[in-house]
């Protein structure tokens, strides 16, 4: 049961629905900070370890016939692996040094102000009838911000919808769908990219030692997914969510108020969606640098250059297996050719502070990443992420279920787990060294059960009020809706999510069947 005032709908607390909601709310906020969370994961492990080993438990790897059996974390031993390696764990972290690599060269260009323009450009170039695609497929390329795209797309949406004459309330709402519904899925590499394919290299040296993945692996999909995303939330906009009586310009309700604050946020640095002389002439010289390093980086990759890898290989090269330096290199450069035209880096003294900025949004990943370095190598040295793998393969081999039907499987499961750890990176932490290990037994490439996370990982995003990110839009809504609450996102982000999880989901089964790869040089079966 619901009630309106002033045509817009409030989530009454007796739907069942929103008592659903509430008790997921409820759960989840009962669960500890990540960082206790992996401390909690870590006792729970050396608990489980002593037990397994106490039994005996053992298995045989099929890659080498070796059986391994599981050690005792809680040993004299185990003690002793835990004190010793516990710097070098952190050290030789994959995400730690590629994740800080990454953020060196794209801070320099967001605090250019060149990925801002390039999303105001984006948006302002299309016709008004594209709006809607426009904003989507902006905050697709804002993911490469990885979370300040939230900041930066939230209040970009409103001012575009605004200027077109459309309810900004609609415009911020978009965006905010947009960034969180596909933020797996990006024209341009992320810095969430390089952390997932990090982990899940990690997590295939369990199985192959040489086993390589690059934040490239599934850069095809990926890109490929933001047009087709982009223009699902176009459609479902457009023909549904935009036809409610509170987004039309000739029906806004009494309570509906434009706040000038919103356009005035820092995350915008601007008061319109145009661009100014200078930032054109900024974007124009930038494209073309970036299309000389682009060539310059193909030149490396030609046949019979020494950057190829052993037989000449694309894949083994010291550039993609090295390839967070060339983004970061990249970023940055445009970042100091933008900024020197734009004069928002007036000189190269300002870099190393723009560094040094990016750096510091990064301090709680890594608290983060030190615990989840411990956890993650504690498992490995107890086995018993192979003796899950090698059973639970064993498992799906008797079930004999056709390889796409444990993908969608997987999906399925991250969406829902999604609504309570909303953190992709300490997701993947904790599955990658079980799924990767388990996809890559039956024959699977672990590349494709990734793609699998990714999307079941974007897509409730949008839904769980335990995304910080949730109360921040929420929060902009209410500047123009007294009373809005979490009922009101929810009537817009609900349909969003559902349409978003289908299409991709129907996405991925094609691209499956036809056999694309998923970025260069990987197969996506």
């Amino acid at each position: 049961m619901t009630t309106t005032t002033e045509d817009h709908t409030v989530a009454n607390p007796d739907n069942r629905f929103y008592r659903i909601l509430t008790s997921i709310e409820r759960a989840g906020n009962k669960l500890p900070h990540p960082f206790w969370l992996f401390v909690i994961l870590c006792l729970a492990l050396g608990t489980t370890s002593a037990i397994l080993a106490g039994l005996g438990v053992s298995v045989t790897l099929p890659a080498d016939g070796e059986t391994v059996a599981v050690n005792n974390l809680f040993s004299i031993d185990g003690a002793l692996f835990a004190i010793e390696n516990a710097l070098t764990n952190y050290a030789t972290f994959p995400p730690l040094a590629m994740i800080v690599v990454v953020l060196l060269g794209v801070s320099v260009a967001e605090r250019s102000g060149l990925l801002t323009a390039l999303l105001r450009v984006t948006v302002g170039r299309l016709p008004k009838a594209w709006l809607t695609f426009s904003i989507a497929f902006a905050s697709m390329i804002a993911h490469v911000m990885s979370d300040s795209a939230y900041l930066v797309m939230i209040p970009l949406g409103a001012l575009a919808f605004r200027a077109a004459g459309r309810s900004p309330l609609l415009g911020l709402m978009v965006a905010y769908a947009a960034t969180a519904v596909g933020f797996n899925a990006s024209p341009l590499v992320t810095p969430s990219d390089a952390i997932r394919a990090s982990l899940s290299m990690a997590a295939s040296h369990i199985v192959d030692k040489d086993y390589v993945v690059t934040p490239f692996a599934t850069y095809f999909f990926t890109a490929a997914s933001s047009v087709v995303l982009s223009i699902t939330i176009a459609v479902v906009v457009d023909k549904v969510l935009s036809r409610r009586p509170e987004f039309s310009p000739g029906r806004l309700p009494t309570d509906f108020r434009v706040s000038d604050k919103l356009f005035n946020t820092e995350s915008t640095n601007h008061q319109s969606v145009e661009l100014s002389t200078e930032e054109r002439r900024g974007l124009i010289v930038s494209a073309v640098v970036f299309v000389v390093a682009a060539v310059g980086i193909a030149l490396m990759l030609m046949p019979g250059s020494p950057f190829r890898g052993e037989g000449g290989s694309i894949i083994q090269s010291p550039v993609l297996k090295n390839i967070a330096i060339f983004i970061s290199l990249v970023f940055a450069l445009l970042g100091i050719v933008y900024g020197r035209i734009t004069r928002s880096i007036p000189n190269l003294g300002d870099v190393p502070p723009a560094m040094a900025e990016g750096i510091r949004t990064l301090a709680p990943v890594l608290v983060l990443f030190f615990v989840v370095s411990q956890f993650l190598a504690y498992f490995e040295w107890t086995n018993i992420g192979s003796v899950i793998s090698v059973n639970g393969a064993a498992l799906f081999k008797q079930l004999n279920a056709p390889h796409l039907v444990l993908l969608l499987i997987i999906v399925l499961a991250i969406c829902v787990l999604n609504m309570l750890i909303t953190s992709g990176s300490a997701m993947w932490s904790i599955l990658a060294p079980v799924v990767v290990p388990l996809v890559m037994y039956i024959g699977m490439r672990p590349e494709s059960a990734m793609v699998a996370f990714m999307i079941g990982d974007s897509v409730t995003n949008c839904l769980t009020p335990l995304n910080g990110y949730f109360v921040l839009a929420l929060g902009y809504v209410q500047h123009f809706r007294k009373g809005a609450g979490v009922g009101t996102m929810l009537s817009f982000t609900l349909p969003l999510a559902l349409a978003v999880l289908i299409v991709w989901s129907i996405f991925f089964v094609i691209w499956y069947l036809v056999g694309i790869p998923l970025g260069p040089g990987v197969p996506v079966r």
